[in-house]
């Protein structure tokens, strides 16, 4: 997959961007939001970066891109689909310096299309955490809506492990 938008370019990871993954996922955005994405070493991301370029063909598991800056080729993040329960989830994630600046948005909006349509499904959730204000406007701003939130819901997406965790989360959907 390769993505060009006015400012940007999604692309497949490529195991020389392991030590940009294992820097930016020490940000405190990162750890605060999705600390079971956090790598601790560059060699914990070499790990990662490796399995999930080896998921490319593998339709059914993550399927995580690299976001590059159109222009210097800078990596600032990445966008991702991935499994969950029942359906798909989208996430991103933004350097710190680079936030604030709509790219999460476009890099959502322009993967959103082509990922479904590679993936057959006609809706993807997006989760995020009820304090990550910035989050929830990068997906109300790319057309999700927040679903209702009884807790027959939370027991569907969350597994008995991150029940409890749930219950401090938005979940959001869009559907084509």
């Amino acid at each position: 997959m390769n993505i060009e938008t006015k400012r940007l370019r999604i692309t497949e990871l490529t195991p020389d961007m392991a030590e940009y993954v294992h820097l930016n996922s020490l940000d405190d955005d990162n750890r605060r939001f999705v600390p079971d994405e956090v790598f601790k070493t560059v060699e914990a991301a070499e790990k990662a970066v490796a399995s999930l370029i080896s998921y490319y063909d593998q339709p059914a598991k993550p399927q995580v891109y690299a976001i590059l800056l159109k222009e210097s080729g800078q990596q600032i993040g990445h966008v991702q689909a991935v499994p969950i329960k029942y359906g798909w989830e989208v996430g991103y994630h933004i350097a710190k310096e680079f936030t604030k600046k709509g790219y999460a948005t476009e890099a959502v909006q322009n993967f959103l299309p082509e990922i479904m349509e590679r993936l057959g499904i006609a809706e993807i959730h997006g989760v995020c955490h009820a304090d990550n204000i910035a989050s929830i406007k990068v997906l109300e701003n790319c057309g999700f809506h927040l679903m209702e939130q009884p807790k027959t819901l939370f027991q569907l997406l969350c597994s008995k492990l991150t029940f409890m965790r749930c219950w401090h989360k938005l979940f959001y959907i869009l559907q084509i």
